[in-house]
């Protein structure tokens, strides 16, 4: 066995088929000695139960070694330790973590990847994303809009798309509900959330194991990178003037929006609201009138939320902002209006590109509201780490 141990994050909504998954795994994996780490939300870990029965074996206290090395702790149970003390109380080719009760995989991964004990034992494989196909074709396509999270105050599409964003590999789980059309349409919307994904179908989370394991798919270097806005917004904007194509077999597309003339808040908010269910995602930077903050945009299904960052530069006082300017000589910079822009890429299937263009611009500042000397009012955070949900399901 290699020193360094292989893991693999295994990500999904409640029912959308990781336990029967790691059952599978468990019972199929051969040759292979495979450990398992389940967290579970609550004071009783229902997935360490499940698994446990799937084994034949009871699950006490909360860690329980299982039949093929299958280790179960409680949410709050010392990750870390209990990780670390696996790699050293036995011996196994892989590590599977399931981050239930986890909104999206990445802090797993952080675990693994920065410098610790953990990392001198372990290195990520790969970031596995279950779906329940059906379920994700429905939170973006006006189905009920389900709400997830320990206090239930999350939409289900934020969950959704922050697994996809993150994944290496995303199961289509309980294709044999749905057909091939819609199979496909949900192909390309992970596709268009998460280009770099390898998608399986998958029927009760029947799957290769090797489809899973030692895939070498990880790159931590890549890790906030990876979703399809971030690539959408790195393009230099040139060619098809800033839209993109997938495949467009069911019209999955995305185009970018770049400013730099602020939005009018109430006028913005008005726009973000009535968003169409068409738009799946949409993220990134806002220019606001009157307001000194970057204010970033988080958009999935039905949900859209709003933060305020970090000061644009061009706000701050001239001795801090030429400090920073000097420290960051590759900084854009416009003459007149500094870093301050707007950069927003919109994700979707069959959206009006040419109405929603129209109205993002009549949603920007006019000349005269530029000049007039009283502040403009709207709903956005004006303080640095503000949040506010703009709109919910």
């Amino acid at each position: 066995m290699s020193d360094i141990i292989p893991v693999t994050i295994l990500s999904g909504s409640l029912g959308a088929g990781k336990t029967t998954l790691l059952n599978n795994l468990l019972t199929g994996a051969g040759d292979r000695d495979v450990a398992v780490l389940v967290n579970d939300m609550g004071e009783v870990n229902v997935d360490a139960e499940l698994i446990a029965e799937g084994s034949d074996l009871d699950v006490d206290g909360g860690v329980t070694e299982l039949s093929n090395g299958c280790i179960c702790c409680e949410l709050q149970d010392d990750l870390e330790t209990a990780v670390v003390r696996l790699a050293r109380n036995r011996e196994f080719d892989a590590l599977i973590v399931e981050s239930s009760g986890i909104s999206e995989p990445a802090p797993v991964a952080r675990l693994f990847t920065t410098e610790s004990r953990v990392a001198a034992l372990y290195r990520v494989d790969a970031l596995v994303t279950v779906l329940d196909t059906r379920q994700f074709l429905d939170a973006f396509g006006g189905g009920d809009p389900e709400r997830r999270g320990e206090e239930g105050d999350r939409p289900l599409s934020d969950l959704l798309v922050e697994q996809v964003e993150l994944s290496n590999i995303v199961l289509l789980n309980k294709a044999d509900l749905c057909t091939d059309a819609e199979l496909d349409e949900a192909e390309e919307l992970v596709g268009a959330l998460q280009p770099d994904a390898e998608t399986v179908r998958t029927t009760f989370s029947e799957v290769d194991p090797e489809r899973l394991f030692d895939r070498g798919l990880f790159d931590h270097s890549r890790m906030n990178d990876l979703p399809g806005w971030k690539r959408a917004l790195a393009d230099d904007g040139h060619g098809h003037d800033g839209h993109h194509h997938p495949d467009e077999v069911y019209g999955v597309t995305s185009f970018t929006y770049r400013k730099r003339r602020p939005f009018h808040p109430g006028r913005f908010a008005d726009f973000l609201e009535s968003l169409p269910p068409s738009v799946v995602r949409s993220k990134g930077t806002a220019w606001i009138r009157d307001n000194d903050y970057r204010v970033v945009l988080g958009q999935a299904g039905p949900s859209v939320r709003i933060e305020a960052q970090a000061p644009w530069i061009a706000s701050l006082p001239e001795v801090e902002r030429d400090l920073y300017r000097s420290n960051r000589p590759d900084l854009e910079w416009h003459d007149e209006w500094g870093d301050r822009r707007t950069e927003l890429v919109f994700i979707g299937t069959d959206y009006d590109e040419t109405a929603l263009r129209a109205a993002l611009d009549d949603a920007l500042v006019t000349d005269e509201e530029w000049d007039a000397e009283e502040a403009l009012s709207g709903p956005f955070p004006a303080e640095q780490g503000a949040e506010i949900t703009l709109r919910e399901p």
